[in-house]
């Protein structure tokens, strides 16, 4: 018997994911990625499923602890039901963390209100094997070198246009962006990782990789202090530094404006108090998030250049 479409809803994921063994999130033809395994499992439930939209396109290697994923069902299926029953479908680098009820046709990339990524750096003469691709080891980073870091951050801060900050395959004309905050940390856990978070209303291809490559880029004397400025004012990729490389880099929280409904496990989607959500407005200055009221019309947060060879289409960004 075919299912009324009235009976028809959207159910919104957090999804948690190991980016080493994919190809990045989006679909793309002959390749492992994680939007692929996402919706085989979701399907394996549900073979009606059509597609799936999220909000962010990571890059290959990137990892992810809160992408957004929506898609449409039929299927009488609470959200503890979906975390519950895809768990034996998906791979273990994979996981749902969170379901909740959303619209039909909730689209996460056109809710996202901000996004926060964190970059990890192993500041250690010899690599550590249980950081092996989830860290980038940089030699020579002492206390001073991280200051000179932490200083130079500051000029990203704020509304800026961040052209230089991008890969040439990003060619979209709008370009300004608006940082929230971009921070520098000790893990109190584990001196040794330097955490980088970055906090933004939207990202352009590799701008996280490009703002943390010109950071330590500054940190060992390969770039003079005021590096981020200049790249700024010239808009010239060539001022700016390297690109750092997919495996510190993980997207670790999207703001959504609807986060669903009757959401299992209860609360906020990163696991976070009600009280530590980001407000929807100004940051600690009181600056508003320029550009979130366009976002459902703007290219979304790392919109890729074009769709993927799969047709995953550009319900994704591509990585930070």
């Amino acid at each position: 018997m075919a299912r009324s479409a009235a009976s028809t809803r959207g159910i919104l994921l957090s999804v948690a994911y190991d980016g080493r063994p994919f190809a990045g999130f989006a679909r793309q033809r002959d390749q492992r990625t994680v939007a692929g395994e996402l919706l085989g499992a979701l399907r394996a439930i549900d073979p009606a499923i059509r597609e799936i939209r999220g909000a962010s396109r990571t890059d290959a290697g990137v990892h992810a602890r809160d992408q957004r994923v929506a898609f449409d069902t039929a299927a009488p299926l609470p959200p503890r039901g979906w975390v519950l029953a895809t768990a034996r479908h998906l791979p273990d680098e994979i996981v749902i963390r969170r379901a909740a009820v959303v619209r039909v046709g909730y689209s996460p990339r056109f809710e996202s209100l901000r996004k926060r990524y964190r970059y990890l750096i192993l500041r250690d003469l010899v690599r550590d094997p249980f950081l092996s691709r989830r860290a980038w080891r940089v030699e020579g980073l002492t206390d001073d070198a991280i200051e000179r870091a932490r200083a130079e951050a500051l000029a990203a801060k704020g509304t800026h246009d961040f052209a230089a900050f991008r890969t040439s395959a990003d060619e979209r004309t709008t370009t300004v962006r608006t940082l929230y905050g971009i921070e520098l940390s000790l893990d109190p856990a584990d001196p040794r990782l330097v955490r980088i978070d970055v906090e933004g209303n939207a990202f352009l291809h590799n701008m996280v990789r490009i703002l943390v490559g010109t950071l330590m880029d500054v940190a060992r004397g390969h770039l003079a202090p005021g590096a981020i400025a200049r790249a700024l004012a010239s808009r010239d990729r060539r001022d700016a530094g390297i690109t750092a490389p997919p495996d510190g880099l993980y997207l670790e929280h999207i703001h959504l404006r609807d986060d669903g409904q009757d959401p299992w496990p209860s609360g906020p989607s990163d696991g976070s108090s009600a009280d530590d959500a980001a407000p929807d407005g100004a940051d600690a200055a009181g600056a508003a998030p320029d550009g979130a009221d366009a976002a459902r019309t703007a290219p979304a947060d790392d919109a890729a250049p074009a769709a993927d060879e799969a047709g995953a289409g550009p319900e994704a960004g591509a990585g930070a």
